[in-house]
């Protein structure tokens, strides 16, 4: 059987970016063994990602960004064949998709379109007016209705995307998934011979969601003898900043990063209710959840669904809540080990790469 070809159009380099190493990088070594070839083909070089998020390098992310739109042309050259296109978000971080428009409208390629966030609303904080303009978040909708496709991490999404797609076009539910076998395969050990961890992860751009968590914890702090871990690419320096003496940073890691995680007795995951939460895939839950770590998270998109309150985790909304089961698990270790393995088999029942493997094929069939 002849294989077929897939060509991904990707922002980012390969093992880089947790969106798309958890929404189909994890999938390829499947896909090849499925008969399938395919190819990487990322926006950004090594170099410009590199530096996108430091400060300075102002000439050199501005040439790194022009070599990205130039380096596409090439792409669609590359792709003018293959029997899937899959875009990860967007083709290009800016402007009109006509990288899609060719791709669809002229070579008449099959594209699946994959997104994890409600990237189609706005920016509107006033740093990110201009960039707010230039990304154009029309394009969403434009590129749903060309897509043969459509690929969303939660039913929020689904809903919105359908809405966009055009009458033959149903998109598909494919939630972010955890490789339990070759990623996140360990599992928390319960000691209490040390102080118990509360811990959130997240990259830079979400430190926002812990604004709400702080007064809680300083609270938690007068009665209980704990850490309180970021890991993160960037230290939001809590303990000098806050006052939060629990506070204790770790910076992400990719080598490391497991281990640092399923050293946390409890995972956070607050988020505030907009409708850009809606639109979030509860990856940090599943991360907490797949190593055998219990969650505290905000009852906000589908972590409703992910949690199963009182059983495999706790929904806190008020801070009442927070502070309410926070504090009940801090107290209960054992009840700490039994939720922790509710969460464990939730994620390998629902949420695991081994669960989801048929429905994630079922996108080039």
């Amino acid at each position: 059987m002849k294989k077929k070809t897939i060509k991904f159009l990707v922002p980012y380099p390969y093992d880089i970016a947790p969106g798309q190493r958890f929404r189909y990088e994890q999938y390829l070594k499947t896909l090849k063994e499925n008969n399938f070839d395919y190819e990487l083909l990322s926006f950004l070089d090594e170099e410009t990602n590199s530096i996108l998020y430091k400060k300075g390098h102002t000439l050199k992310k501005i040439t790194g960004v022009l070599k990205g739109f130039l380096r596409r042309f090439w792409h669609i050259f590359k792709a003018r064949n293959a029997d899937f296109i899959f875009v990860y978000r967007e083709a290009t971080p800016v402007g009109f998709p006509y990288v899609e428009w060719i791709l669809t409208k002229i070579l008449n390629r099959k594209l699946i379109y994959d997104f994890d966030d409600a990237i189609w609303i706005p920016a509107t904080s006033s740093q990110n007016k201009l960039v707010a303009f230039l990304k154009s978040p029309d394009k969403v909708k434009q590129v749903c209705n060309w897509s043969y496709k459509i690929s969303v991490g939660n039913e929020y999404l689904q809903k919105n995307a359908n809405q966009f797609a055009n009458s033959t076009t149903k998109a598909v539910l494919n939630p972010t998934t955890i490789d339990l076998v070759k990623k996140h395969n360990l599992l928390h050990q319960h000691n209490l011979d040390k102080k118990p961890i509360i811990g959130w992860t997240g990259s830079h751009s979400t430190l926002i969601y812990l604004e709400m968590i702080i007064p809680i914890l300083k609270e938690l702090e007068q009665k209980y003898d704990f850490v309180f871990r970021v890991i993160c690419n960037q230290n939001p320096n809590l303990d000098t900043e806050n006052n939060l003496k629990s506070f204790e940073f770790v910076r992400w890691n990719k080598e490391t990063e497991i281990k640092d995680l399923s050293e946390l007795d409890i995972g956070i995951m607050p988020l505030t209710a907009d409708a850009w939460a809606e639109g979030k895939c509860g990856f940090k839950a599943l991360q907490y959840m797949a190593l055998g770590v219990p969650a505290v998270i905000s009852p906000i998109g589908v972590n409703k669904k992910i949690i199963k309150h009182n059983e495999n985790g706790f929904l806190a909304d008020t801070e009442n809540e927070w502070k309410k089961y926070l504090s009940f698990l801090l107290e209960n270790p054992q009840k700490r080990e039994e939720m922790g393995a509710l969460a464990l088999k939730t994620i390998q029942n629902e949420y695991s790469v081994q669960s989801n493997t048929e429905n994630f094929l079922g996108l080039f069939k």
